[in-house]
Formats: structure tokens, C-alpha cells, sequence
């Protein structure tokens, strides 16, 4: 489970997060969407451990992200904006690195990558050089690199941005069979369909605070809009600049 707990966050007078607050439970699929420079990534990074809050506190499993931020990065993998890989070594000696990072035991690093190359369908291109992959092969092995150590938390932050359709429609199968085996995943996005065919909560946030934080149908209840996307845009509407 992943916890925030009021986290303020702030770049000279930009006040980027404001007391976020909301919860992601295991065995769900959590939302975070909102609109450009809302916030998103910011708490999302926040959460990852690369960047400290400025008040507040937030948790995963337990584990304060601060106080205890190595903890909390062994029970998370995380997908950020920008896949990063190192683009001299093939996908799998990436993904076998990371491995290696994580603590994983040397003896069962190469079947850990060999589970994670079949379960993404990363086997065609596994022991290419990641020098000139496309977006979608990109996002792949960032996200088996994510998954090597078998994480019960799972942030991904924006992971669709530029993929096709037919790799579009395999990470929104795979984050479906991440929330089935019970793992907590929380995904930021500012696409209405991605948001409404796979989370079961959805946490609004404008102007760097929490709007709505509800499921589909109680944000189209407590909105009073039918489409979800008039409701998101009632929702952001209710957070006036300060």
C-alpha cells in the first residue's frame, strides 16, 4: 500500500505540491491524473525517493520515504517519465543490472530475466543494444527493469507516452495482471480512456492539490456529470488558483 499524507512541495515560488493527500491499497489500480504541471510527477518522485517533500510524509508498506527510503525502493519498481537506459548494453544486460542493484542473488539473476523477457514478449529484441529502440521497445525493458525483483508496489508515471496502439494495449494488459496478483499499482496520466479502462480509483489533483479522490462513479456522482471527462474537468474547476 501507498500512503501520502499531506506532502508539500515547492521550486523557489513555485508551489508545485500543496498538502496532497490519498491513499493506493494493494489489489487496485490507482489513478493519479490531473492536468500539465498539476503536480503529478512531483509526487510521484516523491514517492520513487528521488526528491524529499518539503512538509508532510508519505509511505510504502510502511516505510517512511525518507527515513526509510531504502526500504521503500526495495518493495517498489518504478516506470518514471523517460525510460533512461544505458543505450551500449543490450535490453537484457540492462534489465540483469538492475537485477543485480536490487540484491538480487547472482545465481538467479539470468532466470528472473528470463521470466520478465517472456511475461513483457521482449524476447525479439532482448539482446540488441538499446541504441535506437523505438519508444514502445523503450518503455518495455524500462518496465522489466522495474518488475525484475517482483515489487508488490508499482509506480508508473505517464507509461503509455508514446506508444502505439498494439503497446498501448500490452501495458494496459499487464498492469490488469498486476492488479490481479494483488499488487498495488499507481499510474499518473492526463489520458481520460487509459484512466477509465483501468483504475478503480482515480485521484484528481489541480494546481498542485487533490480535487476529487473517488472511483469513476462517485466522481460522476459528486460532479454531476455522465462522461468522465466533463466530470475531470468539474473537478479541476473546483481548485481555484491562489
Amino acid at each position: 500500500m501507498i500512503r501520502v499524507d499531506g506532502i508539500h512541495k515547492s521550486f523557489g515560488s513555485v508551489r508545485a505540491v500543496r498538502g496532497i493527500s490519498f491513499e493506493a491499497p494493494d489489489g487496485r489500480v490507482t489513478g493519479l491524473l490531473g492536468p500539465n504541471g498539476a503536480g503529478k510527477s512531483t509526487t510521484l518522485r516523491i514517492l520513487y525517493t528521488v526528491m524529499k517533500p518539503d512538509a508532510g510524509s508519505a509511505s510504502i508498506d510502511g516505510h517512511d520515504v525518507v527515513k526509510s527510503s531504502l526500504d521503500a525502493r526495495r518493495c517498489t519498481g518504478t516506470l518514471p517519465h523517460g525510460a533512461g537506459l544505458y543505450p551500449h548494453l543490450t535490453a537484457r544486460e540492462n534489465i540483469a543490472y538492475f537485477a543485480s542493484l536490487c540484491g538480487i542473488e547472482r545465481g538467479n539473476i539470468e532466470e528472473r530475466v528470463e521470466n520478465i523477457v517472456d511475461l513483457l514478449e521482449i524476447k525479439d529484441f532482448a539482446d540488441r543494444r538499446t541504441k535506437g529502440f523505438s519508444q514502445g521497445q523503450r518503455t518495455k525493458v524500462a518496465l522489466a527493469r522495474a518488475l525484475v525483483h517482483d515489487p508488490q508496489n508499482v509506480i508508473l508515471d505517464e507509461p503509455s507516452n508514446g506508444l502505439d496502439v498494439m503497446a498501448t494495449r500490452s501495458l494496459r494488459e499487464l498492469i490488469l495482471k498486476l492488479k490481479d496478483a494483488g499488487r498495488c499499482v499507481l499510474f499518473s496520466s492526463h489520458v481520460m480512456q487509459e484512466v477509465a479502462a483501468l483504475c478503480d480509483d482515480i485521484v484528481i489533483i489541480a494546481d498542485g492539490r487533490v480535487a476529487i479522490d473517488d472511483t469513476a462513479e462517485g466522481i460522476r456522482e459528486q460532479t454531476g456529470c455522465d462522461d468522465l471527462e466533463d466530470a475531470f474537468v468539474a473537478a479541476i474547476h473546483r481548485v481555484s488558483p491562489e
